[in-house]
C-alpha cells in the first residue's frame, strides 16, 4: 500500500509539478517549452488543439496563468494525498480526471494515476472495513 501511494505522489508531482513550472516559464520566458528536434519541433502538444477549439490561445496570458493555478491545485492536493488529509484521495481523483485534456503525456499518467488510485482506495476501503468489524 505504501509503495502504490508514493507512485501515486510521484506520477502525481511529474504532471501538476510540469503544468506548474512550463506556465511560470511560460510567463518569465515567454513561451512553453517545446521538443527541439523531430517531428514535433517547435510545436504544442495536442492540448493546444483542445484549447483552441473553445476559444482560448494556448499561447496567452491567460493560458500561462491557467496551467500555474492548475499545477499548483493538483501540488497542493497531492501534499494534502501524502498527508492523508481526509478525502484527498478523491480530490486527487477528480483533478486527475479533469486533466486528461492534457494530451499526450498528461492523459497517459493522469490515466495511470486514476487506475493506481481507485486500486488504493478499494484497498483502503477494504482494510477500514476489516479494523472496524
Amino acid at each position: 500500500m505504501k509503495l502504490l501511494k508514493w507512485i501515486i505522489i510521484l506520477l502525481s508531482f511529474s504532471v501538476y509539478g510540469f503544468m506548474t513550472y512550463d506556465g511560470c516559464r511560460g510567463l518569465m520566458v515567454g513561451d512553453y517549452l517545446r521538443p527541439q528536434s523531430g517531428e514535433y519541433a517547435g510545436q504544442l502538444g495536442p492540448w493546444a488543439d483542445y484549447v483552441s477549439a473553445i476559444g482560448i490561445n494556448p499561447e496567452s496570458q491567460y493560458m500561462k496563468w491557467a496551467f500555474i493555478l492548475w499545477g499548483s491545485i493538483g501540488l497542493f492536493i497531492m501534499v494534502s494525498f501524502a498527508m492523508k488529509v481526509r478525502d484527498s484521495a478523491k480530490a486527487l481523483l477528480i483533478i486527475s480526471a479533469i486533466t486528461l485534456w492534457y494530451a499526450t503525456i498528461g492523459t497517459a499518467t493522469c490515466s495511470l494515476i486514476i487506475i493506481l488510485l481507485s486500486i488504493y482506495m478499494f484497498f483502503a476501503k477494504k482494510q477500514a472495513n476489516n479494523t472496524s468489524t
